[in-house]
């Protein structure tokens, strides 16, 4: 019926085993026993989405006008920014992708620290060092000077002075979160590409006893009098910092300027507890749904049937692990693609039994209807399982393109779901299936095929 058996079972079995493990454990270590040293480590803990853990989803548009052209890397480079702040500022998991020509959506799953993360995506980081001559702006006030990120001159109410931008924060080199010399105050120590140093240098020696102002998006930070020319290319920042106001701080200076402004258009704010009640809901609906229809195969195919519920306990032990291994993020959408990719791996099984049932109907023996009905069921499976792996790609396509996470999460557990049917279904069911009517011979195939 089918040559190597054995060795299928066997590595059926280590598969198995190998999948629980992942399963059954938040961390796969493996150890040397000789010195106990640990020579493989990984966390394997399931990660789960917005819908189910509760967090912050924020949409973010370019704050220009509607009929100002964006070129085409600008978004890009502003999605960029914004997943290296959040993710400097300790946000796990999240999610940031382009959805449009000029939106960004923001998932966050298990935040709690919604200001600080709003407050840090948001802002421009426009950093300038600023000759304010002999006036010493206070924290907080709102300068203009010459500099723009357009190129466009800077335009001044009537009264007002326009200030003069000596460098910006594209000269720095590095950025760390400090504290000063009495170990009180937090403060931002920079450093300066060549090119930045020669210019800070120079204007230090040009104008000591000057303020020397500092600004983030126009808003004065700091403003230091120049006592001494300062020659190294390093300095520090001081002003009224927290410890999560100067990092934050720090993160955008680090990672630069925002190519386009962005402004918050939508926040949605989900409670754990909503995100716990529906994990809840989706397992209770799921394990009734499956219990369902595991009950209908066993009374309907009998014998086959119960090969294929085993099956698919292997499929769904297999497809779990491969979730946490490869910390794919489950959602709402992505539970419902597994369970609809667990109907496609009843269905090849269905096709296989009913074909199966046809050729013992017609007189043929066991081994040849089994055998016949898996030649005969193949190109079906092959076609249905093709197809929705096809319609799978074009939904992550769509969903990566326009910002739709729930689109992608959906066709991301769909697609690896019905490749892992496949392997079950063609593979693993037939294997169990002739290990069956190899230690159990059956007779009455009415009683045990439902003929």
């Amino acid at each position: 019926m089918i040559r190597n058996l054995t060795n299928r079972i066997i590595l059926i079995a280590l598969i198995l085993a190998l999948a629980l493990w992942i399963d059954l454990s938040d961390e796969i270590a493996v150890i040397n026993p000789a010195n106990n040293e640990t020579l493989f480590l990984r966390s394997v803990e399931p990660r789960l989405g917005l819908d189910l853990q509760g967090g912050l989803q924020v949409l973010l548009e370019a704050d220009i006008p509607a009929d100002q052209q964006i070129e085409s890397d600008a978004m890009e480079i502003a999605r960029d920014i914004v997943q290296q702040r959040t993710d400097a500022l300790g946000v796990n998991e999240n999610v940031i992708q382009i959805a449009g020509d000029r939106r960004i959506v923001g998932e966050f799953p298990g935040l709690e620290d919604t200001e600080s993360v709003l407050a840090t995506i948001q802002q421009t980081g426009l950093m300038e060092f600023v000759d304010t001559g002999d006036y010493g702006p206070e924290e907080g006030t709102i300068l203009v000077t010459d500099y723009s990120p357009t190129g466009e001159p800077a335009e001044a109410a009537e009264g007002e002075t326009v200030y003069h931008t000596i460098m910006t924060g594209a000269e720095l080199d590095g950025v760390t979160v400090g504290t000063d010399s009495l170990g009180v105050e937090y403060v931002i120590n920079f450093k300066l590409k060549p090119e930045g140093a020669k210019i800070f240098a120079e204007h230090t020696a040009a104008n000591t006893g000057k303020f020397l102002t500092i600004t983030l998006d126009k808003i004065v930070i700091s403003s230091p009098v120049i006592n001494d020319a300062i020659t190294g290319g390093e300095g520090s920042i001081s002003g009224s910092f927290t410890p999560e106001s100067a990092n934050a701080f720090a993160v955008q200076l680090r990672y630069g300027s925002l190519p386009v402004p962005l402004k918050i258009v939508e926040t949605r704010i989900i409670g754990p507890t909503l995100g716990a009640d529906s994990l809840d809901k989706s397992l209770k609906a799921g394990l009734i749904g499956m219990a369902i229809v595991a009950l209908f195969m066993i009374l309907y195919y009998r014998l086959p049937g119960i090969v294929a519920v085993l099956s698919i306990v292997i499929y769904a032990a297999i497809a779990f692990a491969l979730f946490k291994w490869f910390h794919f993020t489950l959602t709402l959408p992505g539970i419902a693609g597994f369970l609809l990719s667990t109907g496609a791996a009843l269905d090849a099984n269905i096709l296989i039994f009913e074909r199966m049932k046809e050729e013992l109907r017609n007189g043929k023996n066991l081994a040849q209807a089994v055998d016949q009905g898996w030649t005969r069921a193949w190109s079906s499976i092959r076609d249905s399982n093709l197809s929705a792996i096809i319609t799978s790609l074009i939904l992550f396509w769509f969903g990566s393109t326009f910002g739709a996470t729930i689109v992608k999460g959906f066709s991301l557990t769909l697609a690896l779901g019905v490749g892992i049917s496949l392997f079950t279904a063609i593979y693993v069911t037939r294997s169990l299936l002739a290990l069956f009517l190899l230690g159990f011979k059956p007779k009455n195939y009415e009683l045990w095929f439902g003929i």
